[in-house]
């Protein structure tokens, strides 16, 4: 077996906060592939971005923002967005020379020798002294179980499958999930579907009137509070609520976004209430969000009893080497752009010796 290759940091995932991270890198002094690796499994840039359906047009994007150093510029609102974002990550890979390794998959990250972190993939092994995790959350796809669900004759979907809606014409829908793709689902599918049914666990809260910076903060801040105390991170949408813009407002007038409390059970031919309600369904389309894409990392022994991994900033308080970006409070684009430099500043401290902030 070849002797692992070592740099300075290696950063795993090439979505925005790993370009972020790999910019920061690059800016402050980092040669890429001498003294920092950026790997990547997907089999092209775009991260995440390049799987998302043909109908989620860049103008139905909520808050995109721009990688550090490089405007999004001039895009075309009706073209797809995963077409806008992949052409934008390409352009920026190259521009700023980042030579992104892919596709690698990374299998685990370990304890090595003399202080170094072993990242193994298929296709060798790297020895780091830092990591920054950006493996983000689209690989994790969250399916919730409910009593009966194997038992349904129909088709059974996740967000991570969707396509577009012209799949559902004719058929019977039933939407699991009251965040932005649950809605963006059923805004999509009413024109073609022979009925909707939408259904969440809470009742979703519509936010009216525009997202200014401190509501931004305060949105994060609970965010952050929950990662601090090592429990899993709740989604910074979760507490900022959905934009009542006026595709919802044509959605809720119309009944389309008639939101019913979640079902109980599962039944062959649709989905059932305790209380004797049915909907006869055809498809379940579970837009059940997704959870952080963290498996490789189990070797280092992370986790919390909460069940999260517990973070200063972007900093794991169990192992100082390790950062995690696009975990938590910054899991939105913007947050993931300041969550790369942070980080950044953080490793070059740590490789010359310097205390950590805390």
């Amino acid at each position: 077996m070849n002797a692992a290759r070592e740099v300075e940091v290696v950063v795993i995932g090439a979505g925005q906060a790993g370009l972020s991270a790999a910019y920061h890198l690059r800016r402050t002094g980092f040669e890429p592939d001498r003294d920092f690796v950026v790997l990547d499994h997907s089999p092209g840039p775009g991260g995440a971005w390049q799987f998302r359906w043909p109908s989620l047009t860049f103008g139905k994007v909520h808050g995109m923002h721009a990688l550090p150093g490089m405007e999004l510029t001039d895009a075309d609102p009706a073209r797809p967005s995963s077409e806008v974002v992949r052409e934008y990550f390409d352009r920026y890979e190259r521009a700023f020379g980042l030579r992104v390794r892919r596709p690698v998959d990374v299998r685990a990250v370990r304890e090595g020798t003399a202080g170094r972190l072993l990242v193994e993939t298929p296709d060798g092994t790297w020895a780091a002294r830092a990591l920054i995790n950006a493996t983000g959350t689209w690989d994790r796809p969250f399916w919730p179980r409910y009593p009966g669900q194997e038992t349904f004759r129909g088709r059974q979907l996740h967000t991570a499958q969707y396509a577009g809606p012209e799949e559902f014409a004719g058929r019977r829908v039933v939407v699991v999930g009251g965040g932005a793709s649950g809605t963006q689902h059923l805004l999509e599918l009413a024109p073609y579907a022979a009925a909707t049914t939408w259904v969440t666990r809470r009742p979703p809260v519509f936010r009216e009137g525009p997202f200014d910076r401190d509501a931004g903060r305060a949105a994060v801040a609970l965010v952050e509070e929950r990662v601090r105390q090592g429990l899993p991170p709740r989604s910074v949408v979760s507490v900022t609520g959905l934009p009542l813009n006026d595709a919802i407002r044509r959605g809720l007038a119309e009944g389309v976004l008639d939101r019913r409390p979640m079902f109980d059970r599962v039944v062959p031919d649709g989905v059932e209430w305790r209380d004797g309600r049915k909907v006869v369904a055809d498809v379940i389309l579970w837009a059940t969000g997704f959870r952080a894409a963290l498996d490789h990392l189990a070797p280092l022994g992370l986790r919390e009893p909460g069940g999260g991994i517990r973070l200063e900033g972007t900093r794991a308080v169990a192992d100082p080497r390790v950062h995690l970006l696009g975990y938590g409070p910054s899991a939105s684009t913007i947050g993931a752009n300041r969550a790369g430099r942070a980080a950044v500043r953080d490793i070059r401290r740590l490789l010359a010796g310097e205390p950590v902030a805390a």
